[in-house]
């Protein structure tokens, strides 16, 4: 069982690490899973996730008050309404609302979060 979180959390990593440059994959998300994974595979390799200047603290908000900070939020929102902008431009109607239900559903659950 070690090894499946161990892979998971490896896998969860690398999709972190690509989320950090494409701005439609979420990072924050996967790193979460990934610190989930080592903290039952690999404790050293949690705590790093857990010491990265930029998504440790982060990763702790989320763990310790289930918070998201108001920039996070702020960032969140508007990709997924870019990404509104995208289906509408190459998909069009009807396919863009399926976006707009998800950028609606989506958005606002994490601006409810606390921050």
């Amino acid at each position: 069982m070690r090894r499946l979180y161990l892979a998971a959390g490896l896998i969860s990593t690398g999709l972190g690490a690509i989320g950090a440059f494409l701005p439609l994959l979420p990072t924050v998300p996967f790193l979460l899973l990934a610190a989930f994974c080592f903290a039952r595979s690999n404790p050293e390799w949690e705590r790093k996730i857990l010491d990265h200047p930029v998504w440790g603290p982060q990763v702790i908000a989320w763990r310790e008050r289930r918070a998201i900070s108001r920039r996070a939020k702020v960032v969140a929102v508007v990709t997924l309404l870019i990404g509104v902008g995208f289906t509408w431009a190459t998909l069009g109607h009807p396919w863009v609302w399926i976006s707009v239900t998800v950028t609606v559903v989506v958005g606002s659950w994490i601006s409810t979060r606390a921050e």
